[in-house]
């Protein structure tokens, strides 16, 4: 069934004790503007998280495979595409309908392919471009964070050269007290219309994924991490009635007066309800 609307949304979620997205450029050590000291996490973390969760619940379901992962090769899944649909394989790309023909089943087959889009042109056997309908962009911290390097004690040691040296040995571990996070994010019925397909029931399996994304995926390293928040504009049309930022100013968080932020409840979070004609504000959480 086609979208008939287009939607943007707002997450808010916080972590407590926890690396939410460590950057491998510092030591893993949580993400942080170095200009502004503001946390942020990558859009690509963000759609793992959501596509671990429609893996577990869809696990086995045709139609809910999900293509970004470390189980096979890219490029050997682009090949079974083109086995499953009978077509002639090491064409390289030569005969675009054979792409086309691919492409399409890599849509029906792959929920984060239909929802985030794909490059699947490289190999020998290609199955196009598809520009995926939802998109979310970084979140950021709503305020400056505190990285703290905490000393960890380690009693299993590695290596039998290692145990030498004593029974312990010490490690370390980069952890944010307290954060809130905002992340901002789109569903273009347009493009889901025009080139994935995706489906009213793909999209309430996506709310239900950024609202759970983090209820199966605790770690200690984590910490205690939790979507507080989600805020869903619906507009009464495909190509949406009011700008998305527009909507996304009705939106604001700031930090309550005279308060170190270390809770959600220490921050204050203000809803403009007049929203302008032909968009509804629906809240998720």
């Amino acid at each position: 069934m086609a979208l008939e609307n287009r939607y943007d949304f707002i997450m808010l979620f916080d972590v407590e004790n926890g690396n939410p997205n460590g950057d491998p450029d510092a030591g893993n050590m949580p993400r942080v503007d170095v200009e502004s000291g503001y946390g942020f996490i990558t859009d690509v973390c963000l759609k793992r998280k959501i596509r671990n969760y429609v893996e577990l619940v869809k696990e086995g379901e045709a139609g809910y495979n999900i293509l970004v992962k470390p189980d096979r090769s890219l490029n050997a899944k682009f090949t079974a595409a083109y086995e499953a649909e009978g077509l002639p394989k090491k064409n390289k790309g030569k005969n675009a309908d054979d792409v086309k023909k691919a492409r399409e089943y890599m849509c029906r087959n792959y929920f984060d392919v239909r929802t985030f889009g794909a490059v699947m042109s490289t190999g020998e056997d290609p199955c196009g471009i598809v520009r995926g309908p939802v998109q979310i962009n970084f979140a950021r911290s709503i305020s400056p964070v505190n990285i703290l390097d905490v000393s960890i004690t380690r009693q299993a040691r590695t290596t039998e050269e290692r145990t030498e040296t004593g029974e312990t040995e010490m490690g370390r571990k980069s952890v944010i007290p307290y954060a809130l996070y905002r992340a901002e994010g789109y569903v273009s019925a347009a493009l889901a219309n025009k080139s994935t397909d995706l489906s009213e029931d793909d999209l309430e399996l996506l709310w239900s994924a950024i609202i759970n994304m983090f209820e199966n995926d605790h770690s200690a390293a984590r910490g205690k991490m939790c979507m507080r928040k989600l805020y869903v504009f619906k507009h009464n049309n495909v190509l949406g009635s009011c700008p998305s930022h527009l909507l996304f100013d009705k939106i604001t968080v700031s930090e309550k007066d005279g308060v170190l932020p270390r809770s959600f409840t220490d921050y204050e979070i203000k809803v403009d309800r007049q929203m302008p004609e032909g968009v509804e504000l629906i809240e998720k959480i």
